[in-house]
């Protein structure tokens, strides 16, 4: 197929997809209502996502992508990169992130058709570059995603090509066995299975300013322990283990230190038996809300409206000051948008989650 510039494609001749991925965990989750919709739209097209190596533990068992081909930074991984996708031989590149790296491996790759955002001046590296549409920063991120593979919608000459899914689908599926594995995982550090298991996500591996402090976290675990009932678990990223066991310290109730040990495959199947999970604006938020558990997210620096968990299980708590959301790294002040927080309303509000949770159990 030769380098094209706007015309309208036929399925039969997209067989091949290669899509660039997103960089970050919560990212990743939501993209997956622009991923299913890719599906429908070519459902006969071998869709290889070229993103980080951890993402074959979320998207393990996933009807919407059939390969999962590993991304890496710096110059080496670029040719690499360039050669995978030259021989993989692929009729279309669809690009998730803004930079202009993913644009000029598909340009250099020769991907015929090439899709994506105009953003970082790399619009004469694409074929149909998708402008950034005014709402941007307005609504949920996941519509962002759904905007590229609109265009693809467009090139297919779809009817309403623009439009987008009425209820964007983000959830995510974990099998009998993995549970069953999770389970199993739980029972050998000590956790009892009889009580309700609450996760919590102290850590935040790209922004300390999104971390809710840790006397609050462990002021939370002895509540949920003595009040609720529940067996608490801490889980995170290898990079949060010093976090996490500083809540462990401070907790009276001593919760399970589980931050570190478990590959993201396996923290997804942790979360999809946790009866909550209650953390602060990290991926480990999405993952959860994507396999329908009920999750509380302490938000700060950034901003609800467009990354939060997209989900109906998902509650944000937030007492937002003036300077929120400054989406900052670092707090360049007192941290107020995460101290004014209080540990006893986030127990609150997870106290009713689980009641929720309990109470459609005891319906379904």
């Amino acid at each position: 197929m030769k380098d094209v510039k706007r015309q309208e494609f036929q399925r039969e001749g997209i067989r091949r997809v290669v899509v660039r991925g997103a960089n970050w965990v919560g990212d990743a989750v939501m993209t997956v209502p622009a991923l299913r919709e890719l599906r429908r739209l070519l459902p006969g097209a071998h869709v290889t996502l070229a993103t980080r190596p951890w993402a074959a533990g979320l998207f393990e068992g996933a009807s919407f992508v059939d390969e999962i081909m590993p991304v890496e930074d710096g110059a080496r991984s670029f040719v690499r990169s360039v050669r995978g996708w030259r021989r993989g031989r692929f009729d279309m590149a669809v690009l998730f992130p803004n930079a202009f790296a993913p644009a000029l491996t598909a340009f250099a790759a020769r991907v015929p058709l090439r899709v994506g955002h105009a953003t970082d001046g790399r619009s004469a590296l694409l074929t149909h570059p998708v402008a950034v549409p005014a709402w941007h920063g307005e609504r949920h991120e996941v519509f962002y995603y759904l905007n590229v593979v609109a265009e693809v919608g467009r090139m297919l000459g779809e009817q309403g090509g623009h439009d987008f899914p009425p209820r964007p689908d983000t959830s995510l599926k974990v099998s009998a066995a993995r549970r069953r594995e999770a389970l199993e995982f739980l029972g050998e550090r000590g956790v009892r299975l009889d009580r309700p298991v609450v996760a919590l996500c102290p850590g935040s591996t790209n922004s300390r300013a999104k971390r809710w402090p840790a006397e609050r976290f462990a002021a939370l675990a002895d509540m949920l322990a003595d009040e609720a009932g529940a067996e608490v678990v801490l889980v995170g990223a290898r990079e949060e283990v010093e976090i996490s066991r500083e809540v462990a310290s401070l907790a009276s109730s001593r919760p399970a230190v589980l931050t570190g040990e478990t590959d993201l495959a396996r923290s997804v199947a942790v979360l999809s038996v946790a009866d909550l999970l209650v953390t602060n604006d990290t991926g480990p938020a999405h993952i959860a809300a994507a396999l329908g558990r009920p999750v509380v997210v302490v938000f700060g620096p950034t901003n609800p409206l467009t990354t939060r968990p997209y989900s109906d299980s998902a509650v944000v708590v937030r007492r937002p000051p003036e300077c929120a959301p400054c989406m900052l790294r670092d707090c360049p002040i007192d941290h107020r948008c995460m101290t004014a927080v209080s540990a006893r309303e986030v127990f609150e509000r997870s106290a009713e989650a689980l009641a929720a949770r309990r109470a459609a159990e005891a319906v379904g």
